[in-house]
């Protein structure tokens, strides 16, 4: 034997396959169905992966957003309520929630890429990786911007 020990599954134990992370009551849930659709994530990304950067995503997003929460909380038992427009049937407020948390969580599954891809294929977006997670962040704290009512802004330091 080479000192490795099998371990059996459990007959009672089921694969995780959830699609929807439940969020904080206030904020909306999410469906991993479509961030999958929404950031155009294949296969490579397992189920598990794909659940944790998300729950990590909405857990930023949600700090991100705590004063914003308190201030508008007394009045609205969920986000759903704040009055705000409408597109596509759709509170700007949920749409740009939903942008911040995919972004992120794209942002980290990207970092986590060559983990994924080592292939030749994979080192030759290399290059696209570096910058991307970058852009996603970006984008996600323009969504958060947006909630805010705040300006976009970009700061570098050169």
């Amino acid at each position: 034997m080479n000192g490795l020990i099998a371990i059996e599954p459990d007959e009672n134990s089921h694969p995780d396959t959830t699609t929807i992370v439940s969020n904080d009551g206030w904020f909306p849930d999410i469906d991993l169905t479509d961030v999958r659709d929404a950031m155009r994530l294949d296969g490579t990304v397992t189920h598990a992966r794909l659940k944790q950067a998300v729950r990590a995503a909405i857990l930023y997003v949600n700090n991100e957003l705590q004063s914003w929460k308190a201030s508008h909380a007394a009045g609205c038992p969920d986000m759903a309520s704040i009055p705000a427009p409408v597109i596509d049937g759709e509170s700007t407020l949920s749409i740009s929630y939903r942008r911040a948390v995919y972004c992120m969580a794209k942002a980290d599954l990207i970092e986590r890429y060559r983990d994924y891809d080592t292939t030749g294929e994979g080192n030759k977006k290399a290059q696209w990786l570096e910058s991307s997670p970058d852009e996603q962040r970006r984008n996600a704290h323009w969504a958060i911007a947006d909630m805010m009512q705040r300006r976009h802004l970009t700061v570098e330091i050169i």
